[in-house]
């Protein structure tokens, strides 16, 4: 792939998905960029990813997080965009050779919401209810709690979930709560969900700002937007997602917190019907996030993670 080389940077051009969401997200960026260095000209380019055509399929029948991210990867690769912004549960664990995550923002409330007009949590949800979620992770979680619950796959975007449950298509939807919270509709949460009750994705809550690796200058621009105790937090949760192959086909969630020079790292894996979940706690150095993600793999390994592998990967 021939990547364009460094530059002076006095103009930015900000790939983005076209949805709401992800257009304030990059909104939000241009902002801090502009604040940071009023000189500099920014704009967006909206472009349509596979990922918000398919909306029907599950993302990990369809082919997994990359559909958000390829079509922003291919207009930084051929100049029309210098920088793309996402977000951090949407992006593989492995980027494409050429490609940089220059930032990682400080991260927004990383937990599940329950989103419901006439229940106000999960506990309360009569047998036979139906949930909708897109995310495995989501789905097998409410499966192990609420066995008795119809989960249903909801996919769209944040207006178009919503606008599903508004016309009683589901007695429930789970989102995230960053989401909801960036659009101004935090009064539509009825409970937020803890982590105990529903493990986040990696990378949950946190944006991302992808560039070309080989242009320094931006790089350096990029910089300051990062948050390093979120970054800390999110690569160790990217690295037990990383060291167990993980992707939209395995349900797996991964949360960590900064306790002082130290994290704290929650992370699980299950089946889909939530029958079979493989739990671990590690701490260790903030200093050294991958090694403690790659810790909490193996704890999960010896918890029966590779079974339960074994059964996500069998022939259906």
């Amino acid at each position: 792939m021939n990547l364009p080389a460094t530059r002076n940077v006095e103009r930015v051009v900000i790939a983005t998905r076209r949805s709401r969401l992800a257009m304030w997200q990059a909104e939000h960026v241009k902002h801090r960029l502009r604040a940071l260095y009023p000189g500099l000209e920014a704009e967006l380019l909206p472009l349509s990813t596979r990922g918000d055509e398919l909306l029907e399929a599950r993302l990990d029948s369809a082919g997994g997080k990359g559909l958000f991210v390829k079509e922003l990867e291919a207009a930084m690769a051929d100049g029309r965009a210098d920088l793309a912004v996402h977000s951090m549960k949407d992006v593989p664990m492995e980027l494409p050779e050429g490609f940089v995550l220059a930032a990682i923002t400080a991260r927004e409330d990383a937990r599940d919401a329950f989103v419901s007009n006439r229940h106000a949590s999960l506990a309360e949800l009569p047998e036979g209810a139906v949930v909708g979620t897109a995310s495995l992770r989501r789905a097998a979680q409410i499966a192990e709690r609420r066995p008795d619950l119809r989960v249903r796959t909801l996919r769209g975007n944040l207006d178009t979930r919503l606008a599903k449950l508004d016309r009683g298509e589901y007695d429930a939807v789970v989102l995230a709560a960053a989401g909801l919270r960036r659009l101004g509709l935090a009064a539509r949460i009825r409970t937020l969900l803890e982590p105990a009750q529903s493990l986040p994705a990696a990378g949950q809550g946190a944006l991302g700002i992808e560039c070309r690796s080989a242009d320094r200058a931006l790089r350096e621009l990029l910089a300051p937007l990062g948050d390093a105790a979120s970054e800390a937090c999110v690569r160790a949760e990217r690295a037990v997602n990383r060291a167990l192959g993980g992707n939209c086909s395995v349900p797996l969630g991964a949360y960590a917190e900064l306790q002082g020079p130290r994290l704290r790292l929650r992370a699980l894996l299950a089946s889909p019907d939530g029958r079979r979940i493989a739990r671990a706690e590690c701490t260790g150095a903030a200093a050294e996030p991958e090694r403690l993600g790659e810790q909490a793999a193996q704890a999960l390994r010896e918890q029966g993670a590779a079974e339960i592998l074994a059964l996500l990967s069998a022939p259906k």
